[in-house]
């Protein structure tokens, strides 16, 4: 040992060490915890459609792996299609209210459900049990209510734009609507936990970017420059890597209430993309 070194030179070494790969254990086994947030801010359904003017039916599916899912479905009058909406990590269905009013006014109807663990699904969230999930509701939607997949919108937000983006490279849906969604769960994470070695240790994918390589069907991705949480940069990445026919539709605010400050600039983005597809399969 260098004569410039002191002797208890190890200790100053090994504790910070010690205490690195403790934090490295507790990132790895805790990510399920970073990643699905069902409790947030409840699980319980804290309100329903009909309470902003929108009748529903409370609906339960089962998956291949016998999970029972809880959604709602939310008709429209005169409806253009069908919107399968995908949310995100935190909360439940009864958090998107907003949005289904705003889907609603576009004379959209919606399936809206929760993924397992989530609100009144039983189960407990993993990826390949909201791949499984989805493929559910899909099959709730073609099969069971027998509505054309070309009259299906597939739409997810944030998390749910993965999943999404999943099930769109596995479906011959009308379109695909991706707002607020990252590239991956690494690319995301080594952003935040830049002292990690974080692409090593993730046992979560959701690998969006790599899903759309799969999708042929009109996409529509949707950001905001003022998203906090999944920065601007992750949705022009997915408009760039994606195949025609696509559009970008660039939105301010919030993560979180990005559509809603939007306003208008939301609503006719949104309407630009669903008209031509429902006048094309009105032809």
């Amino acid at each position: 040992m260098p004569r410039w070194l002191p002797d208890n030179f190890w200790p100053y070494l090994l504790y910070p060490l010690a205490l690195y790969l403790l934090l490295l254990l507790l990132l790895y086994f805790t990510q399920s915890r970073l990643l699905y947030y069902p409790n947030l801010p409840s699980r319980q359904l804290s309100a329903f459609p009909d309470s902003w003017g929108m009748a529903f039916e409370s609906v339960e599916i089962i998956t291949g792996d016998g999970v029972t899912l809880h959604g709602w479905f939310v008709p429209a009058e005169s409806s253009r299609a069908t919107l399968l909406f995908f949310h995100g990590n935190a909360g439940n269905i009864s958090h998107r209210l907003d949005s289904l009013r705003l889907f609603h006014e576009l004379q959209l109807s919606v399936f809206i459900f929760d993924y397992r663990g989530y609100g009144l699904s039983s189960g407990t969230p993993s990826e390949q049990g909201t791949y499984l999930d989805a493929e559910a509701a899909w099959r709730y939607l073609t099969r069971d209510r027998a509505i054309p997949a070309q009259r299906i919108i597939l739409f997810g937000r944030s998390l749910g734009g993965a999943i999404a983006a999943w099930l769109a490279g596995r479906s011959d849906a009308m379109g695909l609507i991706v707002e607020s969604a990252f590239t991956s769960v690494p690319d995301l994470a080594s952003a935040i936990y830049p002292f990690f070695p974080v692409r090593w240790l993730s046992r979560f994918r959701y690998d969006t970017l790599h899903a759309l390589q799969s999708v042929k069907m009109p996409l529509l991705v949707i950001h905001s420059r003022d998203d906090e949480i999944i920065p601007l940069s992750h949705g022009r990445k997915l408009y760039a890597q994606a195949s025609p026919p696509k559009r970008f539709l660039e939105i301010e605010g919030g993560h979180n209430d990005g559509f809603l400050r939007s306003g208008k600039r939301y609503v006719y983005g949104l309407n630009a993309f669903i008209e031509p597809l429902a006048q094309q399969q009105q032809r």
